[in-house]
């Protein structure tokens, strides 16, 4: 069973940074596609950002525009997420997924393409 757990969420001011941080359980970062995702109140969950079993495939949301930048450290077992220049509008809950890379030929960036989940960690940014 694969386990995945946010940190690093928090209360920040527009223009400020946050490092996410998922950690999973056993040796999975390099067998797994990893993906981050954002829900605010009153909308669904929305695709933020992916990187491949291999690492050698990135994408991004639209609305990133250069501001975010995933990474990851096999050691470590960890994804992350950089947030840099966050706006009101990066407010809601931080959501990372795996699945696995036999399952996907490069990193969903939907929802249902994914089959684990963690908890979350709530970003707010107030203007």
């Amino acid at each position: 069973q694969v386990q995945l757990v946010e940190s690093g969420g928090g209360l920040v001011q527009a223009g400020d940074s946050l490092r996410l941080s998922c950690a999973a359980s056993g040796r999975i970062i390099d067998n797994f596609a990893m993906g981050w995702f954002r829900q605010a109140p009153g909308n669904e969950r929305e695709f933020v950002s992916a990187i491949s079993w291999s690492a050698d495939t990135i994408s991004y949301a639209d609305f990133v525009e250069g501001r975010f930048t995933v990474s990851r450290d096999v050691a470590k077992n960890a994804v992350y997420l950089q947030m840099n220049s966050l706006k009101f509008e990066d407010t809601a809950a931080y959501y990372c997924a795996a699945v696995h890379r036999s399952k996907v030929m490069k990193p969903p960036t939907t929802t249902w393409g994914y089959d684990y989940w963690g908890q979350g960690t709530q970003v707010t940014v107030s203007s």
